[in-house]
């Protein structure tokens, strides 16, 4: 494992990089954090792009965050909310190197179609990769996520936040930002 030198923050389909718990995180975090934006939300559009265009994005964007927070591109982790950490995840298992993954609120399948799993690339995903979601999130219950983590090559950590949906609620903010300072701190 290496420990990453800093922090790469995606948002959900819905959002962008000011979404509240980003920002928290990049706060608190004593790694340099850097929030990006799909061009999609640049372009002022609603609808996400597909995975292809969205993790070439990525790509792109790796190199700018490590350039301007002056550090190793290899040492980065990525991360982000649902769709974004998704796409993090995709990009990682394709061979964009990284130090680690953080999933927040990864949505599992669609809403009332867990028989469309979002996984194909989790074999590929070689990284210690960090799960944290509410234990009500119709993306993805408990069970469906235990079933399916296995198939991580990496080492995993799941935290479930109590009596949350897929977007918890403001006074979560505090317990996700030290689940995530903790394991990055583990790395």
């Amino acid at each position: 494992m290496v420990a990453p030198s800093g922090l790469l923050l995606t948002h959900g389909a819905g959002g962008d990089s000011s979404h509240r718990l980003l920002v928290a995180l990049e706060e608190q975090l004593d790694l340099p954090v850097y929030r990006m934006d799909f061009p999609y939300r640049k372009e002022g559009r609603k609808a996400p792009d597909r995975a292809p265009k969205l993790i070439a994005a990525l790509r792109d964007e790796v190199a700018v965050a490590a350039k301007k927070m002056k550090v190793d591109p290899n040492r980065l982790a990525l991360g982000g909310r649902s769709m974004g950490g998704r796409i993090c995840s995709m990009a990682i298992a394709e061979g964009l190197p990284a130090s680690a993954v953080v999933l927040l609120s990864y949505p599992l399948h669609p809403v009332g179609k867990p028989e469309r799993l979002r996984i194909e690339h989790f074999p590929d995903l070689a990284v210690p990769t960090l799960f944290v979601n509410g234990d009500r999130d119709p993306f993805g219950t408990p069970d469906e996520l235990a079933a399916h983590t296995p198939a991580i090559a990496g080492p995993t950590q799941v935290h479930w936040l109590e009596g949350q949906r897929h977007d918890p609620k403001p006074t979560f903010d505090d317990e996700i930002i030290d689940v995530v300072v903790g394991f990055l701190a583990s790395l």
